[in-house]
């Protein structure tokens, strides 16, 4: 259940985004769209980053997206390999970005940003060499 967030083009659009944010480096970008109103949200959404495998990539160096819209929640996890890269300041300064922009209704500009601007990041820290498999899929998940 959607809501009035985002259109399923946009939907299909953020997947582009991760592709070609994906594109120059080994990093894993994921969007997860959670609509439980029940669970403990931060819990939930390193329980969602374990469940898609995120934490299996051969440099650790996925991001998750993990947002819950009716609850206004939104937090970026990254793994132990781009963490260490860009420190705690950097996923702040996303997420002060992300919602800021939420908060004037701009649900896929907000996203399509976040996900380009952490692209470049990986790109610097985990730039391609040789072969660059998808380790993980580029939709977006629900629950």
């Amino acid at each position: 259940m959607m809501g009035n967030h985002l259109t399923n083009q946009q939907i299909a659009s953020l997947v582009e985004a991760i592709q070609s944010a994906e594109d120059h480096s080994t990093g894993e970008i994921r969007v997860h769209i959670d609509s439980n109103t029940e669970s403990n949200l931060a819990k939930t959404a390193f329980e969602v980053f374990r469940e898609l495998c995120m934490n299996k990539t051969t440099d650790r160096n996925a991001v998750l997206f993990y947002i819950n819209f009716e609850q206004k929640y939104l937090t970026i996890i990254g793994d132990s390999g781009i963490h260490e890269k860009v420190n705690q300041s950097y996923w702040n300064h996303l997420h002060d970005y992300i919602t800021a922009e939420f908060a004037k209704g701009n649900y896929y500009k907000a996203l399509q940003s976040a996900i380009l601007e952490t692209g470049l990041e990986l790109k610097k820290y985990f730039p391609v060499e040789g072969e660059n498999p998808n380790q993980l899929p580029n939709e977006i998940t629900f629950s």
